[in-house]
């Protein structure tokens, strides 16, 4: 049976509001006095949830079924306040693994294949997830976590591996060294890369460096983990898996709903998860919506790749600056390498100073780096429209993350 998104959701959506009321305190008193949704256009009329309302009801305020019902917890780091819990039930689980290997297909993962699961194991939901998917797609899973990369490469090289799960800068960590170390993988044609922001350029040099196709596969603990929505071979954005999350695009400031096209805040309703539904989560990653038939066949609508996050909006000067936006310009450079940093401070003069940090590629020969810092800087002036400093240094300088999140910026202006 093909699923039809304007009945089926609705159909879900009005469950779940009903099953709210009921749930708990927090959504009995948000949800009271609102009507029961007639159609996908009362979307707007529900209340928003937030990250903060997940920290607020720590660490299981927010359960929709008695705790006895659960069949795993996880959690993000907590590095700003308390962290934030996924709570699952059996049924949960089998969605996650569902959709994780949905996710695999659509990235070129077939039944049979060896999958090396390199995001981490444990409270991170990477790991656990992507094991379930190769699981339930009835590929063979490598659980060979995050870190390790001396291990990690002997793995790519030596067994029969087809596809990888990881972090894109860790990617690139692994690309870098197997290339250093003049050896070839065995097998590996994909990466399915996720849990951090990206840019299509960044993808290109992945790419080129590792020999795969890349694709980007996107969730988070709040929802379910990945698995939320994954981009096919064709690569023209990531179908969201609708029979299971409903996904809307608002302007960040207003909270309005954006038509199809338009670049806003990504919310997302959870219409199957039974542990721990959200409702209208807003996600803070800034995207857009597209629902044409996409080349690969898939009917369900797509979001665009991701041009940052919210709260990763830089002010500098009174000039909202995104790192992905930096990041493009830096790849526009033949010479530079996806390897950068970002280094914000305030002098006493009280106006900020924006250094860009970033490696050329190895086996390179600048004759000028001076020349080509000022080049870089020009470029991005110009593209950014804030004034700022450039330093190209040499390969390897800048610290490689084998575990977790590449922090490409440093904030070190005080508090305010």
């Amino acid at each position: 049976m093909i699923f039809q998104p304007e009945y089926e959701q609705l159909e879900r959506l009005q469950a779940l509001i009903e099953r709210l009321r009921h749930a708990n305190a927090i959504y009995r008193e948000r949800l009271h006095g609102v009507a029961p949704p007639r159609s996908l256009e009362d979307l707007a009329e529900l209340p928003f949830s937030t990250k903060g309302d997940m920290r607020d009801a720590y660490p299981l305020g927010l359960l929709a079924v008695p705790e006895t019902q659960l069949a795993r917890i996880h959690a993000s780091s907590g590095t700003t306040g308390n962290p934030t819990i996924g709570a699952y039930t059996k049924e949960d689980l089998r969605i996650f693994g569902e959709v994780m290997a949905r996710s695999f297909a659509a990235g070129g993962i077939v039944p049979g294949d060896m999958f090396q699961v390199a995001w981490g194991y444990g409270l991170f939901t990477g790991g656990l997830g992507g094991h379930a998917g190769c699981e339930t797609l009835g590929a063979c899973a490598i659980p060979a976590s995050s870190g390790n990369t001396a291990r990690q490469i002997q793995l790519l090289c030596d067994l029969p591996v087809i596809g990888i799960g990881c972090t894109p800068s860790y990617a690139l960590v692994l690309a870098e060294r197997i290339r250093a170390e003049g050896r070839t993988t065995k097998a590996l044609r994909y990466a399915i890369c996720g849990a951090e922001s990206w840019t299509r350029e960044m993808r290109a040099e992945l790419e080129e460096l590792f020999g795969v196709v890349a694709t980007n596969i996107y969730g988070l603990t709040e929802i379910i983990g990945p698995g939320v929505a994954q981009e096919c071979l064709e690569k023209q954005g990531l179908h969201v898996q609708e029979d299971h999350f409903l996904a809307e695009i608002i302007d960040p400031e207003t909270g309005t709903p954006l038509a199809d096209g338009k670049r806003g805040e990504l919310v997302i309703t959870t219409l199957t998860r039974e542990a721990m539904p959200v409702l209208r989560y807003r996600t803070r990653d800034l995207t857009s919506m597209v629902r044409e038939r996409c080349a690969c066949g898939r009917t369900s609508a797509r979001i665009d790749w991701f041009t940052g996050r919210v709260d990763d909006m830089l002010v500098i000067r009174g000039v909202n600056v995104f790192p992905s936006a930096i990041e493009e310009v830096l790849l526009g450079f033949a010479e530079l390498s996806p390897n950068y940093r970002i280094f914000v401070d305030r002098p006493p003069n009280g106006l900020d100073v924006m250094l860009v940090e970033v490696e050329h590629h190895p086996g390179t020969h600048i004759d000028d780096v001076g020349a080509l810092s000022r080049a870089v800087t020009g470029r991005l002036a110009e593209t950014l429209l804030v004034s700022l400093d450039t330093r190209v240094v040499a390969p390897g300088t800048i610290e490689r993350i084998e575990a977790g999140k590449a922090k490409r910026v440093i904030d070190r202006r005080p508090a305010t």
